[in-house]
């Protein structure tokens, strides 16, 4: 296996056309490796989010092309880039994206019911998850019953119970206090990642720079610069 998991190259991305056109994205390349975690940073209209997106196969880009484990994602038909993402991309949103009238332990096993995993099997394997995030004891509750560190694990847990080589986090500590964040960012970092898997975190909180690999800068929609983690 190649080292590099996500390879975007001159990516492009307007929306509108005419004197309405606006540039989110300008010509942005840039690698990933396995066994790293990438931080996207940059003051908000920078074009943080949408690279995310056109680097995990959500929005398609005007121009350039995105090789995820040397896959051109963008050549892929509508439903082969679904069927592409549920299989190799998990996602953890800010806001974590719990249905609050399933329990945990059904939130996370959410992925393999899509791949067709039988209900039991899928509700083992979620417990499972569950235990490795901290929280197999809080398994039949609602999301409503848990506190943001814990909703926040519980989507890290159903991100990675079907086990994606890419992981994408779109800001996961905004809406956590500062030692709650750094204690999921430190687990992430000490128990999700591996040699196996690349993550990919777009966030504006500097307090959790410290645990990038390196830290890709975004500025009007360019890349600025790409440092490493400890040095951005």
């Amino acid at each position: 296996m190649t080292d590099v998991a996500i390879r975007a190259t001159n990516l492009t991305k307007w929306f509108g056309e005419g004197e309405t056109r606006t540039l989110a994205v300008r010509g942005v390349s840039l690698e990933a490796r396995f066994g790293e975690m990438v931080y996207i940073v940059g003051p908000s209209g920078s074009g943080k989010t949408t690279l995310l997106s056109l680097i995990s196969g959500i929005l398609r880009p005007n121009e350039g092309s995105v090789e995820v484990k040397g896959k051109d994602i963008w050549r892929l038909g509508k439903d082969e880039i679904a069927d592409f993402r549920l299989k190799t991309i998990g996602f953890v949103f800010q806001d974590y994206h719990l249905f609050p009238r399933l329990s945990t332990v059904e939130n996370v096993a959410i992925p393999l019911i899509l791949k067709r995993v039988e209900w039991g099997q899928a509700l083992a394997q979620a417990l499972r998850y569950l235990d490795i995030v901290g929280l197999k004891g809080r398994a039949h509750l609602p999301p409503v019953k848990l506190s943001g560190g814990e909703q926040q694990r519980v989507a890290i847990a159903r991100a990675i119970v079907s086990a994606p080589d890419i992981l994408v986090f779109d800001e996961p500590t905004a809406s956590l206090d500062g030692d709650t964040g750094r204690k999921i960012i430190e687990f992430v970092k000490t128990q999700v990642l591996n040699e196996h898997r690349s993550i990919l975190v777009v966030t504006h909180d500097a307090r959790i720079f410290e645990y990038a690999d390196r830290v890709v800068k975004m500025e009007d929609g360019r890349l600025k610069s790409i440092v490493e983690g400890r040095a951005a």
